[in-house]
């Protein structure tokens, strides 16, 4: 049995190419049995609909196998995880060789109990969807060194991290841009019925926010009591030495401390609009702050990336000073290098995860399955709970082909917000299910473009012979995408019953 077991366990590199040739196989299957669909694409600008219809494209083709071979390298110099952890990876180096790193996650470590660790590092993870696609590549490299420093298996750091991240896409305390861009489309449906119909920036707020610290406890809870027993056994090398804080460690602590905060004082400044000199990070055309925040256009969101990964360099640059662990200039370049030792492997998977994720979207799989489990639901003619439960399902499924919220919302607004509002729900209600259904699926895609660095992180501390295989690092999130997709429906359904109102001005009924 053990030698079976041993022959079908199949390495991530290999999983990736058998995913890419399984994809291309697939899509000249379903592009000849004429697999598509047709929905009313909605022009936001104008409100106007136009009958549009998806089919799948073959890449069995010699346009297809053309289209592969031409892509494939402009699309992974291209691919956004790339580019950024590598950034980001260059200032978590500095921190983590100055001794920035080890001191401040030593002190945390030993003066807080490991739940409490475990639920904030989460709470934060969740959180950092304000951010877009930057806490994948910060917190899945920090999680694990704060566990590895707190003599915790660091894999456990990256499973939770990870959870929290992806159950935690859809929900925050503030609107994040992709909220902002949703709304877009929820409002040109909404008007199609209802000219007057508005939404604000707090429309969410009351819901998102019980969301967040529920999920936040529910990820922990598996965390502390499932996934230590789930996730791979972690065996430190070297003894545990009580780190001792002395002067050195105190003063490098002062003046990182010092200069850090100077430079987010900074920031800070520039972001903010009407005093003077200030809000230059920001992109006036918009109208919401975070849009204005987040917009294409902003300085803050182009720049984002570098902004962090400065604020990091300063740390660990300014820590060392202190500390006197950086002495020179040689000493603080090669500590820049020092967390890129080994990315190798991570470069292969996330070549092999773009080549995934653009021959996938290019066959229009994810689309067009959209549009037919939409077309479903609006042919059903539900309403009420059952058209909650339906809406959060169609979500769910759909995230797994389709991980862009915006383009799948796209579609699915297009039916559920006039089911919704004919059977007297809210607009804005739909799209906070369908956000809710987003969380619970997440995790569970290859298809995500920040699975690879997920992935990376684990082979990084898997101490086994044999590769830990895809499927077992997707097989780690399943108890969090069922107990996050369980509270949420239980949060909806409540809010549902009792009828509180969503956030500021956002109301459950019309």
């Amino acid at each position: 049995m053990n030698k079976f077991k041993e022959k079908i366990t199949l390495n991530p590199v290999m999983t990736f190419l058998i995913l890419i040739l399984l994809t291309i196989v697939l899509s000249g299957f379903l592009n000849l049995i004429g697999f598509e669909a047709t929905y009313d694409k909605i022009n936001i600008e104008t409100g106007e609909y136009i009958a549009t219809s998806e089919s799948v494209e073959s890449l069995l083709s010699l346009s297809g196998i053309k289209y592969i071979f031409t892509s494939t390298v402009s699309n992974f110099t291209a691919f956004t995880p790339l580019s950024m952890l590598i950034i980001v990876l260059i200032g978590i180096g500095i921190m983590e060789k100055s001794g920035f790193i080890k001191t401040t996650f030593t002190i945390l470590t030993k003066y807080c109990k490991k739940y409490t660790i475990t639920f904030w590092l989460v709470f934060i993870s969740v959180l950092m969807s304000i951010t877009g696609d930057l806490g994948y590549v910060i917190m899945l490299p920090l999680s694990a060194l704060m566990f590895s420093y707190g003599r915790r298996n660091p894999l456990l750091g990256i499973v939770a991290t990870y959870a929290g991240l992806t159950c935690g896409s859809g929900i925050n305390f503030l609107l994040t841009a992709i909220d902002s861009e949703m709304l877009t489309y929820t409002i040109a449906n909404a008007n199609n019925i209802d000219m007057n119909y508005a939404l604000g920036t707090t429309t969410f707020l009351f819901i998102m926010a019980i969301a967040v610290v529920l999920v936040s406890i529910i990820i922990t809870i598996i965390t502390e009591r499932i996934s230590t027993r789930n996730v791979e056994k972690y065996e430190f090398k070297e003894e545990k030495k009580e780190l001792r804080l002395g002067k050195r460690e105190y003063r490098g602590l002062i003046f990182s401390i010092t200069a850090g905060a100077l430079y987010l004082l900074i920031f800070i400044y520039n972001i903010i609009p009407g005093l003077p000199f200030s809000g230059n990070f920001l992109d006036y055309t918009q109208e919401f702050y975070i849009d204005k925040l987040f917009s294409y256009n902003s300085f803050f969101s182009n720049g984002f990336v570098f902004i962090v990964t400065m604020f990091f360099i300063i740390l660990g640059l300014f820590y060392g000073i202190g500390a006197k662990t950086i002495k020179n200039n040689n000493d603080f370049c090669e500590d820049l290098t020092h967390s890129l030792d080994g990315t190798g492997r991570a470069i292969i998977l996330i070549l092999l995860g773009s080549i995934l994720i653009n021959v996938f979207k290019k066959t229009n799989i994810g689309t067009v399955l959209t549009i037919t489990l939409t077309n479903m639901m609006g042919n059903a003619s539900l309403s009420g709970i059952p058209l909650i439960i339906v809406l959060f399902l169609v979500s769910t499924i759909s995230t797994m082909f389709l991980t862009n919220p915006t383009a799948k919302w796209a579609i699915i607004s297009t039916v559920a917000i006039p089911a919704f509002m004919n059977s007297s729900l809210s607009p804005e209600f739909a799209q906070v299910i369908t956000r809710f259904g987003e969380c619970a699926t997440l995790g569970l895609t290859p298809l995500l473009a920040y699975f690879t660095v997920y992935i990376a992180y684990i082979e990084k501390y898997n101490q086994n012979d044999e590769p830990i295989s895809l499927f077992r690092t997707l097989k780690y999130q399943i108890p969090y995408s069922v107990a996050t997709g369980l509270i949420l429906v239980l949060i909806l359904l409540g809010w549902y019953l009792i009828g509180i109102p969503l956030g500021i001005n956002g109301v459950i009924t019309t």
